[in-house]
C-alpha cells in the first residue's frame, strides 16, 4: 500500500494531481490510498489515480496504523504532518526535511510536490493536471465565483456584480457559484447585478456537479480559491484575481493563454492571510481590467 496525505481543499487537491499520478505510475502494483477530507470524494474519482479515499479532516485527525510500504507527505513541510504519517508505521516516508529535499516557500504548489518526488526518483509531469469531465445540465454558462476561504482574497461584491452585469450585456449567461456558507454573498452579488434568483447556484451544487459546470463553462471569473484550479484542469477560459499571494505560487500554468491572471505586484506581508477585508492588491483591480481580459479569452 502507498499512503498519501493531502488533507486539504479543492485547489490543494487539484494542484496535487500530477504528484498523485506520478505515484500511481511508479507503484502500479500497490494500492494507492489518499488521506483527505471525505467531501473531496467526487473530485478524487475524477482524477483516476487513487484506489481508496481514507477520510481525514486534517492534521488533528489520527490515521490508523496501516503499515503502508510507502507513506508520502503531500500535505506540508512538517513536523506535524510527518508525525501523523510516521504513526501509521510506514516502511518508508517520502517527505521534505531531514533525509529529503529542502522546502522552498518561493515555489509553485504544483512544482513543489513534483520536485519532491523527483528527488526520490519518482518521475512526474507538472502539466498532468487534467480531470475527467463530468456531464453538465447547464453547459455554456459564465461562472462568477465571488467567495474565497480568506476575506483577504475576496474582491468586493459590488465589483463582482458590476462585472456580472456587464457580461450579461455582452451576451453571457451568468451564474453565481459558491459553497452553502457563501450563499448570502452569492445572492448579494446576483441582486446587485440584477440577475434572477435561479442564477444563484451557491449551495445548490455538489462538488461533482460543480466540476461539470466548470468543465462545460464559457468562462470563469473568480478570486484565488479552489474553483480556478478546476478551470485549469478542464481548459476552461478563466480570469483569476490574485492578492495577497502571487500567481507564480498558485496560478495556472503560464503557457496556457486561455487563463488570465490579474495581480498588481503586491507581495504578501505578515498578517495578510487572516482578516475579513480584501487585500490592497485586490482593491486596485478594476472591473474594466476583468472585462478586457475576459473579452480576449471567452469562448
Amino acid at each position: 500500500m502507498i499512503l498519501v496525505l493531502r488533507a486539504l481543499g479543492v485547489g490543494d487537491f487539484a494542484t496535487g494531481v500530477p504528484a498523485l499520478r506520478a505515484l500511481r505510475r511508479a507503484f502500479p502494483a500497490e494500492r494507492l490510498v489518499l488521506a483527505a477530507p471525505a467531501w473531496l470524494g467526487p473530485l478524487v474519482e475524477l482524477a483516476g489515480a487513487v484506489d481508496e479515499l481514507l477520510p481525514c479532516a486534517g492534521l488533528d485527525d489520527p490515521l490508523p496504523r496501516l503499515r503502508p510500504a510507502v507513506a508520502v507527505n503531500l500535505h506540508g513541510k512538517g513536523p506535524q504532518s510527518h508525525r501523523l504519517l510516521r504513526a501509521t508505521c510506514p516502511g518508508r516516508l517520502l517527505a521534505f526535511g531531514r533525509g529529503g529535499p529542502r522546502w522552498s516557500d518561493a515555489e509553485h504548489e504544483v512544482q513543489r510536490w513534483c520536485r519532491m518526488l523527483r528527488w526520490y526518483g519518482v518521475s512526474s509531469d507538472p502539466a498532468d493536471l487534467a480531470l475527467t469531465r463530468p456531464a453538465s445540465q447547464r453547459p455554456g454558462v459564465t461562472i462568477v465565483h465571488p467567495g474565497a476561504k480568506s476575506g483577504r482574497r475576496r474582491w468586493p461584491p459590488a465589483r463582482f456584480a458590476a462585472t456580472a452585469r456587464a457580461l450579461v450585456r455582452n451576451g453571457h449567461d451568468v451564474v453565481v457559484t459558491g459553497s452553502a456558507a457563501e450563499e448570502p454573498l452569492a445572492r448579494r452579488v446576483a441582486e446587485l447585478a440584477g440577475l434572477p434568483p435561479p442564477a444563484v447556484l451557491a449551495g445548490r451544487t455538489g462538488l461533482g456537479e460543480l466540476a461539470g459546470l466548470v468543465g462545460h463553462a464559457r468562462l470563469l471569473v473568480s478570486g484565488d480559491t479552489g474553483i480556478p484550479h478546476l478551470a485549469t484542469a478542464y481548459g476552461t477560459p478563466s480570469v483569476v484575481l490574485f492578492g495577497p499571494m502571487p500567481p507564480t505560487l498558485w496560478g495556472p500554468p503560464p503557457d496556457r493563454p486561455q487563463h488570465r491572471t490579474i495581480w498588481h505586484g503586491h507581495t504578501a506581508e505578515p498578517g495578510d492571510t487572516p482578516g475579513t477585508l480584501p487585500h490592497p492588491a485586490l482593491l486596485t483591480v478594476t472591473v474594466g481590467e476583468i472585462l478586457a481580459a475576459a473579452d480576449g479569452i471567452s469562448r
